[in-house]
């Protein structure tokens, strides 16, 4: 039995510099809607994936919330098993904490956009409306476009004529956009864009604007976007501008930094401490520090609270000569984390010293997934394709809804793995019942398995190696979201990828007003 904390004394946790995290277990269109502040989106179905990176440290306490229902305490059973030592529940979950009238917020990634509407507010960082825009681009102004997303995100469309330009990389630009006339940086929205644009004025840059509303802005305003662009900006190989840069900003801002010997130590500590690398996944998958998690520079501040679960820990920023880390240093800093700093030289440094570096060749497993895997039974595509036409077995899809959505196999219902526990007694009471399970690769079916069977029931195969084995045997998916057992909520998307012109309004209200 797990330990209870009041909602009363996690007010006063979160108030306090002790090494924490609080965790939302539910669905991540749950925690969007409403949520506790500053905690963070782990639902059931990703703590084995993503624990290890949130809190490196099993001693760490840890508390898990869901609306006060059962979920919760399922999460913390997990955690519990997965070796962490202090796991509490919130008292009655969200509803006890509500019902006391503490604060709550809606939308996913609160305190990085709220922070990039202060930063627009306090520093006047000048914007542009869509329609000045179009009207320059008609004019055939001399114009640099930089687009903040994402690859894969520009990938899919852009302001026309922008060219990809991640926000971590701007200081890499610093000399050729100082002989810009005018650049432009927008993103999706508003939020890096913004902290692009105020970025490169902290550079020194006065020729920066930054796009109103992003994209969601543009197509509001009625113009067309540009589809699959494939301008992915390049920096000048002359990096001195962006090292000296760095250095001043470092030397003005008191950034420190953490020498590799002391980095290599760290395991060795009791405490909790971040490695990002910051740089492009590319660079990451050539080589990288054994245990740091890649997270490009944008999206670092775009997400922090996606990945700081533990914001009172140590975070030591990495990138190859150190520019680009300075810079995310900087950001976070500004953002109110205390224990920041860089490692000194860079991955650049930390490989002349002789020190080796990890190559990224496939995903890590999840934690526990070997034990999982223990006294199941598995099925081949074949067989399934088999089964599926000659017997009423039913088939549950426990990927996400988007996988579902894109691709499963016929006749497979959809249930996300939070909730198959909780859900399945109710709907297929029948313990007997022939049940097999899939998902994209495999590894969601296997932890969805155990839970079953802990639940009792006896007669649960996994499809081995997932829609991949499926669609590598040749057999066909079907695609839609017609039958799916809970509420498909537990994928948020951006409203510039999906949404209606209405969501793009009501998306863009919701971070204006977040700076109050």
């Amino acid at each position: 039995m797990n330990k209870q904390i009041s909602s009363a004394d996690l007010a006063q946790l979160m108030a306090s510099d002790r090494l924490f995290a609080v965790f939302d277990a539910r669905e991540r269109g749950e925690y969007n809607d409403e949520q506790i502040p500053n905690s963070t989106s782990l639902p059931r179905s990703q703590i084995e994936f993503r624990i290890t990176d949130l809190v490196p440290n099993r001693k760490i306490p840890i508390v898990v919330y869901d609306e006060g229902g059962a979920r919760a305490e399922l999460a913390a059973a997990t955690l519990n098993e997965l070796g962490y030592e202090d796991v509490s529940l919130l008292n009655g979950g969200l509803a006890a904490w509500r019902a006391e009238q503490r604060e709550t917020v809606s939308g996913v990634n609160v305190p990085s956009k709220a922070f990039g509407e202060r930063v627009h507010h306090e520093r006047a960082v000048p914007d542009l409306a869509p329609e000045v825009l179009k009207a320059l681009i008609d004019r055939q102004e001399d114009l640099t476009i930089l687009d903040m997303r994402t690859p894969e995100e520009y990938g899919r469309f852009c302001i026309p004529g922008g060219i990809n330009v991640p926000g971590g990389e701007l200081i890499h630009w610093v000399d050729e956009l100082r002989k810009k006339p005018a650049v432009i940086v927008n993103c999706a929205g508003r939020t890096r864009s913004i902290i692009g644009a105020a970025a490169l004025r902290r550079l020194g840059l006065t020729n920066v604007r930054a796009l109103r509303n992003g994209t969601m802005g543009w197509v509001l305003a009625g113009f067309q976007l540009e589809n699959k662009p494939s301008r992915f900006g390049k920096a000048s190989l002359n990096q001195s501008g962006a090292l000296a840069a760095a250095e001043r900003i470092a030397a003005e801002e008191n950034i420190s930094s953490t020498p590799p010997d002391e980095v290599a130590r760290l395991n060795d500590g009791d405490g909790v401490h971040y490695l990002i690398d910051v740089r492009s996944e590319a660079e990451f998958t050539a080589g990288h520090i054994a245990g740091s998690i890649n997270l490009p520079g944008g999206q670092a501040v775009q997400r922090a609270d996606d990945f700081v679960a533990v914001r009172n820990g140590d975070i030591i920023f990495i990138s190859d000569h150190g520019a680009r880390a300075v810079m995310a240093a900087y950001w976070y800093r500004q953002m109110g984390f205390k224990h920041v700093s860089v490692l000194q030289g860079g991955l650049n440094g930390w490989r002349a010293g002789g020190r080796s570096v990890a190559v990224a060749s496939a995903a890590a497993e999840p934690l526990a997934i070997g034990m999982a895997r223990r006294g199941l039974r598995f099925i081949g595509a074949a067989e399934l394709f088999k089964l599926s036409e000659s017997t009423s077995s039913l088939i549950l899809h426990v990927g996400t809804s988007l996988e579902h959505e894109n691709a499963h196999v016929s006749g497979a219902k959809w249930i996300c793995r939070g909730w198959i526990d909780v859900k399945i007694p109710e709907l297929f009471p029948d313990r007997a019942r022939q049940i097999v399970l899939t998902c994209a690769d495999g590894r969601q079916s296997i932890f969805a398995a155990r839970q079953l069977a802990r639940g009792g029931y006896g007669n649960v195969l996994v499809l081995d190696g997932g829609l991949k084995s499926w669609t590598a045997a040749g057999f066909a998916t079907s695609t839609g979201l017609d039958d799916c057992l809970v509420k498909p909520n537990d994928v948020v998307l951006s409203p510039s990828i999906r949404g209606s012109k209405e969501d793009m309004l009501n998306y863009l209200n919701w971070e204006l007003k977040l700076k109050h």
